[in-house]
């Protein structure tokens, strides 16, 4: 069993085409401060991350908001967080960002969201956290990247446990229910040829 307190959650910095991506997150926020829950998040006060940020403000949940001074110079930090981190690199957020969760997930956004899921992912499959990583599949918007996950696999690149590491959820409230029963695999990351 898994204690979450806080999750860091990466979103992107645009709201996305269609608006089932802010009402997802906007129910995200609701179940995690039902549930007493707080976030860390990128610090940002645009897109998906402005909505996260809001509604945790708005439910009166726990909120660290994490951020480059580069950002914050281009006018993009979130003022109104009461707890805003201001940190000299990307680095330095991802690391913080890290130390200060329990678990990660990845809610619809760009190469910059995928980019920290992958990083984070990749700390738990070589055994540097065991700490539950998923994806809110907002209206299908993960659905082609799993299949690459899935075929990645066929392909003896990634092995099985550490594909299911992942937990997917398209309803905020399972996927946190399923962050509640994790158990981290206890698999090693290199084999020999052909024993995926």
């Amino acid at each position: 069993m898994t204690d979450i307190r806080r999750l860091a959650v990466f979103c992107g910095s645009n709201p996305g085409a269609r608006p089932e991506y802010v009402e997802g997150v906007r129910a995200l926020g609701k179940a995690l401060c039902e549930r007493g829950i707080g976030v860390v998040y990128g610090g940002s006060s645009v897109g998906l991350m402005a909505t996260l940020a809001d509604t945790m403000l708005d439910e009166l949940g726990d909120i660290i908001g994490v951020i480059p001074k580069v950002l914050v110079e281009r006018e993009v930090a979130n003022t109104a967080l009461d707890d805003l981190r201001i940190v000299g690199s990307m680095h330095e957020r991802k690391a913080l960002m890290a130390e200060l969760a329990d678990g990660f997930v990845a809610l619809p956004g760009g190469i910059g969201t995928l980019e920290e899921f992958f990083e984070i992912w990749t700390w738990g499959q070589l055994g540097m956290h065991a700490k539950p990583c998923g994806l809110l599949n907002i209206a299908g918007y993960f659905d082609p990247l799993l299949a690459f996950l899935d075929r990645a696999v066929d392909e003896r690149f990634v092995r099985q446990a550490h594909r299911d590491m992942v937990i997917v959820e398209s309803d905020p409230r399972a996927l946190l229910d399923r962050y509640a029963s994790y158990v981290p695999p206890r698999v090693v990351k290199w084999v020999n040829a052909g024993t995926i």
